[in-house]
Parts: C-alpha cells; structure tokens; sequence
C-alpha cells in the first residue's frame, strides 16, 4: 500500500492513472469494492484527483457500472464528510473557521440558497468538492438539501467524466455526446429544483 507521499508523487509525474488501473485490474476479485472506495477515500484527502479514479473507474469498469461505482463512492465520500463536520463543528478549530470572514460569507450565502449553488457546484468536476462539504457540514444549510444536491450533483459530474473517459478518442470529435451532456445537467438540475419544492412544501405543511 503506497503512502500518501508517494501517491502525490504519482500524481505529480502524470503516473496515478495508469497506477489506479493497475490496482483496480489486480484487485479485481473484490468486485466493485476498490471501484467505490477510491473516489470515497478522495473524499477525506482531496489532494488525490477524483477525476483520475473515475476515469481508471470508466476504462476498467466500462461506462454503466464505472459511473455507478464512482457515483457511490463519491457521494457516500462527500455526505460522510458533511456529517462528521457538522457532528465537530463546535470543536475549537471550526469555530476559529466559523470565525473566517470568507467561510462566514459563504456559509450565510449557502444557508439563504440552500440546494441551488450546491448542486451547480457538485456538478463541476473541477470545483473544490472537499471545501465546499466542510463548508456546507460548517453551516445551517439543511441536511436534505446538502444530501439532494450530493446525490444528484455527483450524478452529474461523475456521468460527464465516465462518459469522457468511456469514449476520451471520440468525445471531441462527436458534438452529440456533449448534447447529451448538457442536457443531462438541464434535466437533473429541473428535477432538483422540483425535488427542492415538493419538500419545502411538505415542511410548511408540517410547520402549519
């Protein structure tokens, strides 16, 4: 098992992709286990590249169930972080966080939007994932939008990357495949805000 130092090392020399699909071939005896952990493992050390995991996921997985391995794996990452954010928030180093004019900022901006910027967030592959859960874990934003967003956010960007990484040699050669892209995030992010209504409505039924 590599050390985190050398693992960075990988990364840094463009060699972790060919060394996660080594592993996850050798490995291949446990099933989709070694597919799920290592986007959830990124989740906790975010200077690992998710983006490299889900791709190795996609090449050595294929399309369908590497999207569905790295989905799990990335959400399960993102809401177990959360919680056990919002489980220590009062310990002394996050209230010196709390404390932070720009995480203060951006916490009040997450709690008056709750799901709406989360989602667009966790869509983006390139958008700091580990930042935004402790920030959100930090916050008042409710555990249903945080766990919405995640769900469907991550759904998103995961499909997008595996979709790449299924077909990388044709994907900029074949405009459809980015149509279908796009209109993937259209739909899941109309079926969020619906999501986002039904349930707030249901809560003032239940205020009411």
């Amino acid at each position: 098992m590599p050390t985190l130092e050398e693992l960075q090392l990988l990364a840094e020399n463009d060699q972790l992709f060919d060394y996660a699909i080594r592993q996850l071939e050798r490995l291949d005896r446990f099933g989709p286990l070694p597919g799920i952990l290592l986007p959830l493992i990124e989740a906790f050390l975010p200077i690992l590249p998710l983006l490299v995991f889900v791709v190795a996921n996609a090449v050595v997985y294929g399309l369908f169930e590497g999207f569905l391995y790295s989905w799990i794996g990335a959400t399960t990452g993102a809401v177990l972080v959360f919680l056990l954010i919002r489980k220590l928030g009062r310990q002394r180093f996050f209230l010196f966080l709390r404390k932070h004019r720009q995480v203060k900022r951006v916490m009040v901006w997450l709690e008056e939007h709750g799901f709406g910027p989360l989602f667009l967030l966790m869509c983006f592959p390139f958008s700091p994932s580990a930042i935004i859960n402790v920030v959100a874990g930090l916050s008042g934003v409710k555990t249903r939008d945080f766990l919405l967003a995640a769900v469907l956010g991550k759904s998103v960007m995961i499909f997008s990357i595996t979709f790449v990484g299924d077909s990388i040699t044709s994907f900029t050669s074949n405009p459809v495949k980015t149509i279908v892209v796009l209109i993937c995030i259209s739909l899941f992010w109309m079926l969020g805000k619906f999501l986002e209504k039904r349930l707030a409505v249901r809560a003032e039924r239940k205020k009411g």
